[in-house]
């Protein structure tokens, strides 16, 4: 497997990467476009049917009549912890912690994933790392960090250490940025435009029990109507939205009602909680848990386990209701799983038509995204499709994941050339 240059620092002026003879899925439609694409810089210029000719200095590849598609997204990724141990994160020096990152920032673009949305921690330095293109990696949606009440989902501070709210020392992961623990209106508010003030581009709180936290069951209920409502209402300020941590129908139902717009996994809602995501126009972010989707040999935490083989039945729920839904993945601290990230994806073809399964992580994700309105920071141009004016973020596959799904999980050998803001990562062709 050859892998393409990875560009670093600069970005290039009016460069020019035209691709011919490519069946081209724009992300949308299910008729395939036969054709060409050129990129200019790190947008698309244009796709004919007809020939196009080379610019010069123009780097030309010839498809071979392969599957052409936008570069796949993941809307509930951890960039900081997806492949961080925890021993790693509560070391003194946080060094491998960073480094583990960056390495899989690296490894995420490499499996296809060009976007992703992050659900908590100190992205931002890694962002402008990977905008800058000092590194390669994804395109990053961060939220900055995870907002949680004392005892709740991001509340990773010992049990003997009092509150910060009650005068106790914030734990490590939060004085790292990863975690913020706040307590009753004003504090909520402190900690949204905090996040805000960093460069978040939506906020995430807890609003159920989570399943590596050692305080919280799952069926707790976390942050009351008020400090839900001041989450909502910082964020509304600045022209963004909310998304909530939380599994149970209690939790999704106040969440919603206090004006969350993503409804992050979801796996134990009940038909009404689904109905009620419908009615609010919000969104349903919801992850694979399943064996399907693990390492043979996997032993699921028991308090995971009410959380596998859970998902299918509430995406039946959301297509027959019309809720929109989102994919994810929700992996952190387990860089075991990290390779899988696309097989979370691919079992998705079991519940979803051919074409709602090609739009899942391309443009459907996109429409989540978008919805950070201002505060988008790739708000310049579209993503999740091909069309003229589009963010040049493609992968070019030996497959038709039409017919056969599992070719996006086959990453290392399927995808031929991946392809972000105009520049090649990967390169099988070379």
């Amino acid at each position: 497997m050859g892998l393409g240059d990875i560009a670093l620092n600069t970005k290039k002026e009016e460069s020019y990467v035209l691709i011919n003879n490519a069946k081209i899925f724009d992300g949308i439609n299910e008729k395939l476009i036969v054709g060409n694409l050129l990129i200019k810089g790190g947008k698309i210029a244009k796709i004919s049917t007809s020939k196009i000719d080379a610019p010069k200095g123009a780097k030309v590849i010839d498809a071979g009549g392969k599957f052409l598609m936008p570069g796949l997204s993941d809307a509930h990724w951890h960039v900081m912890f997806a492949a961080a141990p925890i021993s790693a994160a509560n070391l003194p020096d946080p060094g491998l912690f960073y480094a583990d990152a960056v390495a899989e920032a690296r490894r995420t673009v490499l499996r296809g994933f060009t976007t992703v949305r992050d659900m908590a921690g100190s992205v931002f330095g890694l962002k402008v790392a990977i905008d800058s293109k000092a590194i390669p990696g994804p395109r990053i949606f961060p939220s900055g960090a995870f907002i949680s009440q004392t005892s709740g989902h991001g509340d990773f501070s010992p049990a003997y250490e009092k509150s910060p709210t009650l005068g106790g020392d914030r734990g490590h992961l939060e004085k790292l940025g990863e975690f913020t623990v706040a307590n009753g209106v004003p504090e909520v508010l402190a900690a949204v435009r905090d996040n805000l003030k960093k460069g978040a581009s939506q906020i995430k709180i807890g609003v159920s029990g989570g399943a590596i936290s050692d305080f919280d069951p799952l069926d707790s209920t976390q942050f009351n109507d008020d400090e839900i409502r001041a989450a909502v209402g910082a964020a509304a300020d600045w022209g963004t939205y909310v998304c909530s941590h939380v599994y149970h129908p209690r939790g999704i139902k106040r969440a919603l009602k206090n004006g969350v717009k993503s409804i992050e996994h979801g796996q134990l809602a009940d038909e009404e909680a689904v109905k009620l995501i419908a009615k609010n126009d919000a969104w349903l972010s919801i992850q694979a848990f399943s064996s399907k989707t693990l390492p043979k040999g996997t032993v699921i935490p028991e308090k995971s386990k009410p959380l596998f083989e859970q998902w299918e039945h509430v995406v039946k729920w959301a297509i027959r209701d019309k809720a929109k839904f989102a994919y994810g993945t929700d992996i952190l601290f387990s860089p075991q799983f990290t390779p899988y990230q696309n097989k979370m994806l691919t079992v998705f073809a079991d519940v979803l038509s051919p074409l709602e399964f090609m739009r899942l992580a391309t443009s459907n994700n996109a429409k989540l995204f978008e919805l950070s309105g201002p505060r988008n920071p790739y708000k310049e141009a579209k993503l999740g499709v091909l069309r003229e004016g589009a963010w040049a973020d493609m992968i070019l596959v030996d497959g038709d994941p039409f017919k056969d799904p599992n070719v996006l999980s086959e990453y290392e050998d399927k995808f031929i050339i991946i392809i972000k803001d105009g520049d090649i990562y990967k390169n099988m062709l070379a």
